[in-house]
């Protein structure tokens, strides 16, 4: 550790206000090799928390990106760059081309097999993102189900922009209203994926098992929640906006067009990506920038506040609020944590 880390005292002083134990000590190099997990909502800082604890830790980094496994869609990501990739090595990141369908069940496998990887070269593994959904499936095995079809995807996402989701999820509850309860009507992407299994798999959503064990034979998953309160992460979500804006997004997605994003129903619906869209598709006005503006902000608050929920309901995930813990006291929690197995 650096000059001046916290005392052991001081610092299970500051984890009793920050985070409940999780499980005992076990050895680092033990039967349980230990994972940091470091999840966030989008402008919390994960990625230069994590470039940090890599380089102190001889780690590497698994992405937990939706988006950041496709080649070229960097601004609007916030991917890590180019010199900090080479500084530490980062997996799961440009690993498909646009036009590819990519889906929960190759990123469980894929990042299975760099947890792997990485564990066998003695080296740390870090998981970073804020995809729910993603590390979801990393720590509870993949969700049941067939595996996305694009033809049927695509057929879904045209009936939801022609009717509505609250249409599509009253289709929903008809045809299991068992798993209809559990979701909302405005969650676009439930309802689409839950018709498409049904299409799929002739079988109701409900009669899949959803997986609720962590999967912990194998590692112990060091899980961490980076955030912020609400007012200041959106101030610092405006600013990351402006900058994405300002560092080139709108030729980004002029060039990924071109490489056949309006293919991708995911990737064309990313925030950032789908508001560019739509101001591409204007007449590009002063007021159709000031609209695409006003509408990427508002899409990336709302994001936040959506990764805020989901990671909440995850009851081992330790919280840190980074208004309270400044960076560097918050790497040295991290690190402790993962040394010494609080």
């Amino acid at each position: 550790m650096s000059a001046g880390s916290l005392s052991d005292h001081n610092l299970k002083e500051l984890l009793s206000h920050v985070y409940l134990p999780l499980s005992k000590k076990v050895p680092v190099f033990g039967p349980k090799r230990r994972v940091i997990v470091i999840a966030g909502p989008t402008g919390a800082g994960k990625t230069k928390l994590s470039l940090d604890i890599a380089k102190a830790l001889h780690g590497e980094i698994i992405s937990a990106d939706s988006m950041q496994i496709y080649r070229g869609m960097d601004i609007g990501t916030a991917k890590a760059s180019a010199d900090d990739q080479k500084a530490v090595p980062h997996h799961l990141i440009d690993i498909a081309d646009v036009e590819q369908d990519y889906n929960v069940k190759r990123y469980f496998e894929e990042a299975s097999s760099a947890l792997r990887l990485i564990s066998a070269k003695g080296k740390v593994p870090i998981i970073v993102g804020g995809s729910g959904f993603y590390i979801q499936a990393l720590l509870y095995g993949p969700p049941p189900g067939p595996p996305s079809d694009p033809e049927v995807r695509a057929r879904l996402e045209g009936q939801m922009d022609s009717i509505g989701c609250e249409a599509m999820y009253e289709q929903l509850q008809m045809l299991d209203p068992d798993y209809a309860k559990t979701i909302t009507e405005k969650d676009r992407h439930k309802v689409i994926r839950a018709l498409e299994i049904m299409t799929l798999s002739e079988k109701k959503v409900s009669d899949f098992q959803l997986p609720t064990k962590m999967r912990n034979d194998e590692y112990d998953f060091r899980l961490w929640f980076l955030h912020y309160p609400r007012e200041i992460l959106y101030s610092k979500i405006e600013e990351r906006c402006d900058q994405m804006v300002e560092n080139g997004l709108v030729e980004e997605v002029k060039e990924m067009i071109q490489r056949g994003l309006l293919e991708n129903s995911s990737a064309s619906s990313a925030i950032g990506y789908k508001q560019t869209l739509a101001y591409l598709k204007s007449e590009g006005k002063e007021e159709d920038y000031r609209e695409f503006i006003y509408e990427f902000k508002k899409s990336s608050r709302r994001y936040a506040k959506r990764q805020f929920t989901w990671f909440r309901k995850e009851r081992f995930f330790r919280p840190l609020d980074l208004s309270q813990i400044d960076e560097k006291h918050a790497q040295e929690i991290i690190m402790q944590d993962y040394e010494q197995g609080h």
